[in-house]
């Protein structure tokens, strides 16, 4: 599975753009977030769709993030983990 190009990420902009707004994230490149200096949340795409993988209790979880229901999910599980 090949990281993320930019016609993808372009597809997932909105997704993007609500990502930026979690206080204590930051983008480092489009499509590449961090928290501190500890990488925690990246894009990948194959023919399958795209997912992100997600830094979650020191383990990668990767999610589908192709539907509205899909985004929803990485958005909560990525403020759930800035909220602790």
């Amino acid at each position: 599975m090949k990281h993320i190009g930019q016609t993808a990420l372009d597809s997932i902009e909105p997704l993007l753009a609500d990502l930026r707004k979690i206080e204590g994230l930051t983008e480092r490149k489009r499509g590449l977030f961090y928290r501190k200096s500890a990488a925690f949340l990246h894009f990948h795409e194959d023919p399958a769709g795209i997912f992100a993988d997600i830094r979650s209790g020191g383990e990668w979880l990767r999610m589908a993030v192709n539907t509205p229901v899909e985004r929803g999910k990485l958005l909560r599980a990525a403020r759930a983990a800035f909220s602790l």
